[in-house]
């Protein structure tokens, strides 16, 4: 099995919150919230050690979602007053949505304090000897696909580049100083490079004002800038799913229309994909992924509990190794099993028992 991230057998970060620890949320404030976040922490990284995992994370129990809590604490970005952006998710049952308040960039973005340090420093205190501790963050190309041009104050930034450049700026100095506290794994969640694929999105950008066709361009241009002096030892990945809210998804579509650029030119160590159904489309995109980068293989579906056959991932295995070597795939969760706090629609049982299954199936494969 590899001894550096990412793993043969990987999750994505986000966990189901405890029924506790939501209650806690509800009825506590301060330090006593913050005692009943380090207990169920305390208990999720063990869980995650038991099921033979080599990394861990906090399963993001401190936040209410995996991205916007980290970009509103960006310096020059806050809520819109009275405005929200709408997010529609689908399902087999129908669509339902989410409503998170509409961002605003309203001054020079800079990043005035690392943002979860201290999330971070008690999971690396937590995870013990043997298990890595795995920071999430998103990408800063979802600050920009969350507003659009129509959230950037022209008065603040008259030229679109200088934008961009603090945005990478203030992303840049976040991974040094996260580095600095001892973080060897660190992800980029991104939504929007696997949105990109689907001819629907790409639409309702254009029709913003943004460059549709090239949007994933820039963005593979703005995470580069941000991950340039990273430091020496650290592992950066990146995840890429099409939403992932209560069991439902937002948008389809293969990986080709991002793949070749995606692949050669985004600096990350790593991709998590999502495969775990046909709107992920097939593993020909895999093709052009080079020697030295790792592809993690989302085969086992975060968004409902019933487990998959390990005959059916060594197959699904097998076909990917079609297009990229063996040696270069690794095995986890489609995404997250609770993106924002209200979860996905399984239990703490059956998520840790598809945990337990990557592991067992992976060790199985790789040996």
């Amino acid at each position: 099995m590899r001894t550096s991230p990412p793993f043969r057998a990987d999750h994505v970060g986000s966990l189901l919150r405890p029924q506790e620890l939501l209650r806690a949320r509800q009825t506590l404030t301060g330090d006593e919230l913050r005692a009943a976040e380090d207990a169920a922490i305390r208990d999720v990284v063990r869980k995650q050690r038991e099921v033979g995992l080599q990394s861990a994370t906090d399963g993001e129990f401190r936040r209410s979602s995996w991205h916007m809590d980290f970009i509103y604490r960006l310096g020059g970005i806050g809520q819109a007053d009275d405005e929200k952006i709408t997010v529609r998710f689908h399902n087999e049952r129908g669509d339902i949505e989410f409503t998170p308040a509409a961002l605003r960039v309203h001054d020079r973005i800079t990043l005035n304090e690392p943002i979860f340090a201290d999330a971070f420093t008690f999971l690396r205190d937590t995870a013990g000897e043997g298990v890595t501790p795995k920071l999430t963050i998103p990408s800063p190309s979802m600050v920009h696909y969350r507003g659009g041009p129509a959230a950037i104050d022209p008065k603040v930034y008259p030229d679109v580049e200088e934008f961009w450049h603090d945005l990478s700026a203030a992303y840049a100095e976040q991974v040094r100083r996260i580095g600095e506290l001892g973080c060897t794994y660190l992800q980029f969640d991104d939504t929007s490079l696997a949105y990109l694929n689907d001819p629907a999105q790409r639409a309702e950008l254009a029709e913003r004002g943004d460059d549709a066709d090239h949007m994933h361009l820039r963005y593979i241009k703005q995470i580069n800038a941000a991950l340039a002096a990273k430091p020496d030892g650290m592992t950066v990945t990146t995840h890429m799913c099409r939403g992932n809210f209560r069991s439902s998804w937002a948008a389809s579509g293969s990986y080709d229309f991002v793949a070749e650029a995606l692949f050669n030119e985004l600096n990350v160590d790593g991709f998590f994909l999502e495969y775990d159904d046909e709107r992920s489309g097939g593993f020909e995109p895999l093709r052009f992924v080079p020697k030295g980068k790792m592809i993690v293989l989302g085969l086992v579906t975060t968004k409902h509990g019933e487990l998959e056959s390990k005959d059916t991932l060594k197959r699904r295995i097998d076909e990917a190794a079609k297009y990229v070597d063996l040696d270069q795939l690794c095995l986890s969760p489609q995404c997250g099993f609770s993106s924002t706090v209200e979860g996905n629609e399984l239990t703490e049982e059956q998520q840790f028992a598809k945990l337990r299954l990557i592991v067992e199936t992976a060790q199985e494969v790789w040996g």
